[in-house]
């Protein structure tokens, strides 16, 4: 599979930044990763995946290869690409390894969906410019996608 956009890693390394930001200046205890690291969703090495920003709260998930088990928290940023598999497949897969939370930012359509899987579950729907909370946090964690929905905006060069 060839390696993300710059417009994917723009977007994906800003939200991690918040996130590793909040957690670092409350000396939380949880982790934040951005791709490329491996997450075992179980025992099956069939569901080896790489989201592009996950959140770890339990430390006896994180070991030096991989994780192993489900994140709390898995955000993915579409690409033309894997637009089926981050709607419908991932979405599938986490809820049944019991992720808390799955957001899926997709820039073209400026949306950011946003499921807690806890629960009954639910899903919200935010345009891509919003101040979105993070609810495995209790809310106390807003990300704001202003600086992402300007690069959205952006008339990004197709050159090779």
């Amino acid at each position: 599979m060839a390696a993300p956009t710059t417009f994917h890693q723009l977007m994906a390394g800003e939200v991690h930044r918040q996130i590793a930001n909040h957690i670092i200046d409350r000396n939380g205890s949880c982790m934040p990763f951005i791709s490329p690291v491996d997450v075992q969703l179980d025992s099956d090495e069939k569901t080896m995946i790489q989201p592009d920003v996950v959140i770890v709260c339990d430390s006896h998930k994180i070991v030096r290869r991989n994780i192993i088990g489900a994140p709390d928290f898995v955000l993915e940023v579409v690409s033309p690409g894997t637009k089926r598999r981050d709607y419908i497949v991932k979405l599938a897969k986490y809820e049944r390894a019991k992720v808390r939370e799955y957001w899926i930012v997709d820039p073209y359509t400026k949306k950011v969906l946003v499921y807690f899987l806890e629960g009954e579950g639910e899903i919200t729907i935010y345009p891509i410019d919003a101040r979105i909370p993070v609810q495995i946090f209790g809310g106390e964690l807003v990300l704001d996608f202003g600086r992402i929905a300007q690069w959205a905006e952006r008339d990004w060069d197709e050159r090779e």
